[in-house]
């Protein structure tokens, strides 16, 4: 199954997103990408071989922002159960799928909702320093 070039370039934006948080490392649990921080997933990217539609999940325990994601076409609760816990699968495939720039504010939440308060606070100096510039 080929890959949708839009779809892909999405998956690389967000991926390389989530690649450059601090402490964020790439691994490969279960042949599947994922973005983790402290040993603790943040971001489920899925695979990119074209085997299975593309997409992200992430953890949103905003309300505006989970319900914002659950309302995007074709995303859902995650499975395994991960759902009750905020976690919202969100295809990147589908016409009217969120853009990188949308994605990227979830993958940000989703590390807040996961990382450290010292990992949240490099983050926001991160954020100072570049506002300063």
């Amino acid at each position: 199954m080929a890959v949708p070039r839009n779809a892909l370039r999405k998956w690389e934006k967000v991926r390389d997103w989530a690649l450059r948080l601090p402490g964020a490392v790439e691994e490969h649990p279960w042949g599947e990408t994922v973005a983790k921080v402290d040993r603790k997933v943040f971001v489920f990217l899925g695979v990119d071989d074209g085997s299975h539609p593309l997409g992200v999940t992430v953890k949103l325990t905003d309300e505006t922002a989970h319900a914002h994601a659950l309302a995007c076409p074709g995303a859902e609760p995650a499975g395994y159960g991960l759902g009750k816990a905020g976690w919202v699968h969100v295809p990147l495939e589908p016409p009217g799928a969120p853009a990188a720039e949308l994605l990227r504010d979830w993958v940000e939440e989703s590390y807040r909702t996961v990382a450290t308060k010292r990992r949240a606070a490099e983050l926001d100096a991160r954020a100072t320093e570049r506002a300063a510039r």
